[in-house]
């Protein structure tokens, strides 16, 4: 059993939650992935209508771990859900991949965003320290990322109270961001709505292939809205959670929905589609061509320290999903330990970054994006799934509308997106699968030291 003063602590209204959803979901996918789907697509409006339907789809999936939150206001998010609700051993591996794919992995690749961005803001700057002697600037660029999630993680190693503080003004400050980028750039900058039509001799199809690229870009798009659910992964630390944690899921999805829809216009509309397809750096490239290259410079910089309010969202919440597991005896019990002073689980904090900085040593950009976009997508839809279980056995606290039509267009579309980007990216999709799968024997190893096998 644990101590007293081994748990976490209900400090978080509805206001930082809200702003660590919001920063959880606004981070490197939206300043990076538009260059790839317009790639996909060639197509800026099927390109604007597939981000509506992913806003859709995660407005759907809000609505349903609403009512999970609030029937199981617990550490852990899916972790807690699918375990409560099916097996323990499939919330394992939804715990699993989330240690390895579910915030690891965003946090490597919003770091790695950081530096590039920043990086383009001052080309010069690995020279300043005389580092372009001594390693190549991709090199310098992943340990720019390894400096910043070291920060970040020993941050947040403080306390949940400082680390809710910097997140609320790092949230702001990139809502700011977003919203002034936009404004200014339909007001003050240079573009053409003529690029709403498609690029030259690309014509999209709507066959098996075009479905195909479909299935990747909605992928991707979903990558840049994870985070839907991420007031669910700190349950233990929310007061009043019935109220909280659906509150705090609907109104950040619907707040983001709305900005991402309106600064890919923007995109659109500042960069010609032929000059968007394969674009990483899609904000620095949008400001520099509607502001001037040294205005997209300054928004470029402010771009890259905007991802560290994602960066630092995901430290937060990463180490509740090990926590919960660990004191439930599915993981290593010093994973479980609880900070007596600052009240956080600061070793389950150490692993995380320690896979961070892995995955930041390894893999390109793109290829992160497609394993984790994979990944993410599993089981989120077994837990919505738990909303109908949740119904027929009496255990909603918070009967939330929608049910069940949003709840099955989540699930249906999820499936589909996840087949359809199996077949255009096996190889990623495959490693996601095993990486999942990978999991089993790791829980039944934990379960036999439990002393619970063979049983349930």
């Amino acid at each position: 059993m644990n101590q007293p003063d081994n748990k976490l602590e209900r400090k978080l209204g509805l206001f930082p939650v809200t702003n660590i959803v919001v920063a959880n979901i606004i981070g490197a996918g939206i300043f990076t992935t538009t260059g790839y789907l317009m790639d996909f697509l060639g197509n800026p409006i099927l390109m604007l209508s597939l981000w509506l339907i992913g806003g859709v789809i995660a407005l759907c999936g809000a609505l349903a771990f609403g009512e999970l939150g609030a029937a199981f206001p617990e550490a852990g998010g899916e972790y807690t859900f699918i375990s409560k609700l099916f097996h323990p051993m499939l919330g394992f591996l939804s715990g699993w991949l989330s240690l390895i794919v579910g915030f690891s992995a965003p946090i490597a690749a919003s770091a790695i965003g950081f530096s590039r961005y920043f990086i383009w803001a001052f080309p010069d700057f690995q020279s300043w320290f005389l580092f372009d002697q001594i390693m190549s600037p991709e090199m310098f660029s992943r340990l720019l990322a390894i400096v910043v999630i070291l920060t970040f993680s020993l941050l947040h190693a403080r306390g949940v109270v400082l680390g809710a503080k910097v997140q609320n003004w790092l949230t702001i400050l990139k809502v700011v961001l977003v919203a002034g980028l936009i404004i200014a750039g339909f007001a003050l900058g240079k573009g053409d709505f003529q690029h709403l039509k498609p690029a030259t001799n690309q014509n999209f199809n709507f066959d098996f292939t075009g479905w195909k690229s479909m299935g990747l870009s909605l992928m991707f798009i979903m990558f840049a809205y994870s985070g839907w659910n991420s007031a669910t992964y700190i349950g233990s630390e929310i007061k009043n959670p019935l109220r909280v944690i659906p509150r705090s899921l609907l109104i950040s999805t619907g707040i983001v929905t709305f900005l991402y829809l309106l600064l890919n216009l923007f995109f659109v509309y500042a960069i010609p589609p032929e000059k968007m397809a394969g674009e990483p750096e899609i904000g620095g490239v949008a400001a520099n061509l509607a502001f001037g290259d040294f205005a997209g410079t300054i928004i470029s910089l402010l771009i890259s320290f905007a991802l560290f309010s994602s960066l630092s969202a995901f430290i937060i919440l990463g180490p509740r999903v090990y926590y919960s597991m660990a004191r439930d005896g599915y993981f290593f019990k010093w994973v479980s330990e609880v900070h007596p002073q600052f009240k956080v689980p600061q070793n389950a904090l150490i692993l995380q970054s320690g896979i961070a900085i892995i995955l930041v040593m390894s893999g390109t950009f793109e290829q992160i994006l497609a394993y984790m976009g994979f990944s993410l997508g599993i089981f989120p839809i077994l837990a919505v799934l738990g909303v109908f279980k949740l119904r027929m056995t009496g255990q909603s606290k918070l009967k939330l509308p929608g049910y069940p039509v949003a709840h099955i267009f989540f699930i249906l579309i999820s499936l589909a997106i996840l087949v359809l980007a199996y077949f255009e990216r096996p190889w990623e999709s495959t490693i996601a699968i095993l990486t999942a799968l990978s999991g089993i024997p790791v829980f039944y190893w934990f379960k036999m030291k439990k002393g619970k096998l063979p049983g349930a």
